[in-house]
């Protein structure tokens, strides 16, 4: 049976970030002036991991929540260092005007794009790793999404922690190198450890190397929580006091750092075109925004990948 190409989950908004800081507003605007560097970057990114992974299908996660108030009910410091004054999370000013470019990029080039009100992009990912045939590679720089690798499926992360170029293919056996747990364990490993670019407070004097010994030991933070009300289960000293000290906390993380499975999404149209969907509206926003050298290797390897 041939092999099946894989479809690319996109982490939208943490490849346009990474673009945005990694293309300096000056090499990258319209000719009025108005940056592009993030709509430019990403679509590059885009074309590059059209042609390397051979993929046929690809969908694009976005933030319609980017902080979703069922998470901060159980864990008010979630994300709250990332809240901007006036509401709303913190973005540079000339990052936002480019989100809706980027939209109408996709539109045109026939690509879809998709959020769900109430969740995270991540939320989305997770939902359609577990719906849609594999096999799936999840594109992202979000190390919680390690926990979505499922080597059965199979579901490999591609994270671009080194960027595009330098992608790390992810398996269930990468994330045990790293980290010393299973990824199905993830979850519950990041929420002892705590993630402070996430309001994650963690335990207390827990760092990673303590919490893959617990999660090892235990299997999970509900073994750990049920090990402590145990009066046989042994603990190194002073970590039963820390663990007992964090139990409200624990209580709740594992729901909070959980990517969500079920969150209700349409029928979408996933599969990748060989041309654009709408040449003459992809022509005029290429031309608008100073964005033809990046339209055109997108479109070209869609084509190539057509041909393949």
């Amino acid at each position: 049976m041939a092999h099946r190409p894989p479809i690319l989950l996109i982490d939208a908004a943490s490849l346009y970030f990474r673009a945005y800081f990694g293309i300096p507003e000056s090499a990258a605007k319209a000719e009025d002036g108005t940056p592009v560097n993030a709509v430019r970057g990403f679509l590059d990114m885009l074309a590059t991991l059209i042609r390397v992974r051979g993929a046929d299908r690809m969908v694009c996660a976005l933030d319609y929540d980017w902080r979703p108030a069922w998470r901060v009910d159980l864990l008010p410091s979630y994300k709250a260092h990332r809240v901007a004054p006036q509401g709303g999370e913190i973005v540079p000013d000339t990052l936002s005007p480019q989100v809706p470019m980027i939209l109408e990029v996709l539109t045109a080039v026939g690509i879809t794009a998709v959020g769900a009100t109430g969740y995270e992009a991540d939320d989305v990912l997770g939902t359609l790793s577990v719906t849609q045939p594999g096999p799936v590679e999840v594109v992202s720089g979000d190390r919680d999404l390690f926990q979505l690798i499922d080597d059965t499926r199979p579901v490999r992360l591609l994270y671009v922690g080194r960027g595009v170029a330098k992608l790390d293919d992810c398996d269930d056996a990468a994330v045990r190198a790293r980290y010393g747990v299973p990824a199905d364990r993830y979850a519950d490993f990041a929420a002892l450890r705590g993630d402070p670019s996430d309001g994650l407070p963690g335990v207390a004097g827990v760092g990673e190397k303590t919490a893959a010994r617990l999660i090892e030991r235990y299997g999970s933070i509900a073994g750990i929580l049920a090990a402590l009300d145990d009066s046989d289960s042994s603990f190194a000293p002073g970590l039963r006091t820390k663990l007992a000290a964090a139990r409200d906390y624990l209580a709740v993380a594992p729901t909070v750092v959980r990517v969500a499975l079920d969150v209700p999404l349409p029928e979408l149209p996933t599969a990748l075109p060989a041309a654009p969907v709408d040449p003459e509206r992809l022509l005029d926003l290429a031309g608008r925004w100073n964005l033809a050298g990046s339209a055109r290797r997108l479109v070209d390897a869609l084509a190539a990948r057509s041909d393949a």
